[in-house]
């Protein structure tokens, strides 16, 4: 029983951390689509003017930045409804059972992985904008702030900020939701091996009930 409260209470807080850090993909993200006009700067590029230095930009599918986000709903709504769930059984006392502990194996896993494309695709989509930001500014950050693309009337103020948090926030839930894959995966085993236990001593209660008979059969004789 010990074993099952710890491994609630780290499922608890695991799912807590996921929650918040989901927030950090969600918000900047969308925060960066609305000073963006609609755009998304993953894996935009772009050619700067000579004439007036702005960038003439070849926007990338929005597809980019709504993958992002959604996984992000996704993972906050997961979150919320696990710790609702097993907040409830840690109050009742009582423990998930073996199917529920299996789909928390799969869903975290999947959830994972899911993760772990949008944390790639904000890193690699955010390198390719910055590699255009540099080609004239020193540095991707030296690029906020300034009228870039007056064309499609971007505010670029604080996408540097956003993207970096967005970035964070990715991949700190990858490390967070692998963390509740290794919880599930043990809750998963741990039912395993009562089950097994449970079967050994049925096997070794027929067998002693079997022994019993046959000598008190004997005895008769």
């Amino acid at each position: 029983m010990a074993l099952t409260n710890v491994l609630l209470i780290s499922q608890v807080a695991g799912y807590v951390v996921a929650l918040i850090l989901s927030l950090c993909i969600i918000v900047p993200m969308n925060l960066h689509q609305h000073e963006f006009q609609g755009h998304c700067l993953l894996f935009s590029t772009g050619i700067w003017q000579e004439t007036d230095g702005q960038l003439v930009v070849n926007w990338a599918s929005p597809g980019w930045c709504n993958y992002t986000i959604f996984v992000g709903f996704i993972v906050c709504l997961t979150s919320i409804i696990q710790i609702y769930r097993l907040s409830m059984m840690m109050y009742r006392g009582e423990d998930s059972s073996f199917l529920s502990a299996f789909i928390d194996v799969i869903s975290s896993i999947f959830l994972a992985m899911c993760i772990l494309i949008a944390a790639i695709t904000i890193t690699l989509g955010f390198m390719t904008w910055c590699q255009c930001m540099e080609k004239r500014f020193s540095s991707c950050d030296l690029a906020a702030g300034n009228d870039i693309d007056k064309t499609d009337n971007i505010n670029t103020s604080e996408f540097y900020m956003e993207l970096g948090v967005a970035q964070f926030g990715a991949w700190s839930s990858l490390s967070i939701w692998v963390g509740l894959s290794v919880f599930a995966v043990l809750k998963l085993l741990r039912y395993h091996q009562l089950e097994n236990m449970k079967v050994s001593m049925y096997r070794e209660r027929q067998r002693l009930i079997e022994a019993a008979g046959n000598n008190h059969t004997q005895n008769i004789s």
